[in-house]
């Protein structure tokens, strides 16, 4: 038997020696125990139903996020299957639904629910900074300095691709994109409008220079990171190194498997996401070896209207104004403009 079945037993014995020990409860009447049971889990389920309705009306109106199915999957089946058995029952046996007690229930709620506005809000920041530690010393010490023997650091990485490649990275920045979902595939370029030949497209090349380091009992293990190129239909094409945001990709994943991660099932994953970026960047900003050379990226994936290499070329033109000149005077070999993103072949 695992922890929190232990835990529920524990609950249920402690609850039943309360019920026979008390001598101010009348146990004789077994009808109006089974009513009265009823109707307070129906309102322990409003209650709780009540919460979930706030929170999507919130993403409705704050985030202007439609009703789609991943605001719904946040419906608790087994508490919905229960809600209707309860209302079923009290039904069936004509009792009511609701007395006086149900809104003193309700406002106690709302009071007891305040302290953990501030909790709820310290534990997303807390999953967030974790996450940016372990990034930033995990990977990005490990690709963006030079460790002053076989590599030489990022900006020179680019470089010898630059040469080696033929092209030009008009901004030498590592863009780091997390989205809204906390979702990252293998290949940002699988976020690309499914089906649409006239919008921009991200499409990943060939891999800069791969490093090669023994860490934490591993030796000779790789680090790289993707060279991507922006293909704009009837313009030049625009080279950028950017990564997924892998640390929100295992969030992710743990959320999704609830078994496992009921800690932290309610943290609010937008807020994450601002959290992780906000705690990133001040600790790059605090290392001389890795500052000014990462732009972090918040895509909205849950947004159909949404294109990613659009966010991408924006902020290319915010760090850059000047990029299509770039582009056009180092790229000699990109000279025939390409007519559709499906036309071309990997670099």
């Amino acid at each position: 038997m695992d922890q929190n079945k232990q835990i529920y037993c524990f609950k249920v014995l402690l609850v039943a020696g309360i019920a026979f020990g008390s001598r101010s409860l009348e146990l004789s009447n077994k009808n109006v125990w089974m009513y009265s049971i009823a109707r307070y889990v129906l309102y322990i389920l409003t209650v709780r139903a009540m919460h979930g309705a706030c929170a999507v009306v919130y993403d409705l109106v704050h985030h202007k996020r439609p009703l789609d199915a991943q605001l719904l999957s946040k419906v608790n089946v087994n508490h919905a299957g229960m809600f209707a058995a309860v209302a079923g029952f009290l039904l069936f046996n004509e009792q009511t639904f609701i007395d006086k007690s149900f809104f003193f229930i309700l406002i106690a709620t709302v009071v007891t629910k305040f302290p953990e506005i501030e909790k709820k809000k310290k534990d997303s920041l807390n999953y967030a900074v974790w996450m940016a530690c372990s990034y930033f010393e995990g990977y990005l010490v490990h690709i963006l300095p030079s460790d002053g023997a076989k590599f030489f650091g990022f900006l020179e990485n680019m470089r010898v691709y630059e040469d080696r490649q033929g092209v030009v990275f008009p901004v030498r920045k590592l863009f780091i994109v997390a989205t809204k979902s906390l979702y990252s595939p293998p290949q940002l370029e699988d976020l690309n409008p499914p089906d649409r030949i006239d919008v921009a497209k991200v499409e990943a090349c060939s891999p800069l220079t791969e490093i090669e380091k023994n860490v934490a009992g591993v030796r000779n293990r790789i680090y790289k990171n993707f060279a991507y190129k922006i293909y704009r239909p009837g313009r030049l094409p625009v080279y950028l190194s950017a990564i997924g945001g892998t640390p929100m990709y295992t969030l992710y994943k743990v959320l999704r498997n609830r078994d496992l991660s009921q800690e932290i099932a309610g943290i609010n994953r937008e807020e994450t996401v601002s959290d992780f970026f906000k705690a990133l960047r001040s600790i790059i900003a605090k290392s001389p070896e890795c500052r000014d050379k990462c732009e972090l990226i918040y895509f909205d994936d849950t947004d159909r209207d949404q294109n990613l290499a659009d966010v991408l070329l924006n902020r290319i033109r915010e760090l850059e104004p000047n990029f299509e000149e770039i582009i056009a005077q180092r790229s000699p070999r990109r000279a025939r403009v390409p007519r559709a993103p499906a036309a071309h072949a990997r670099v």
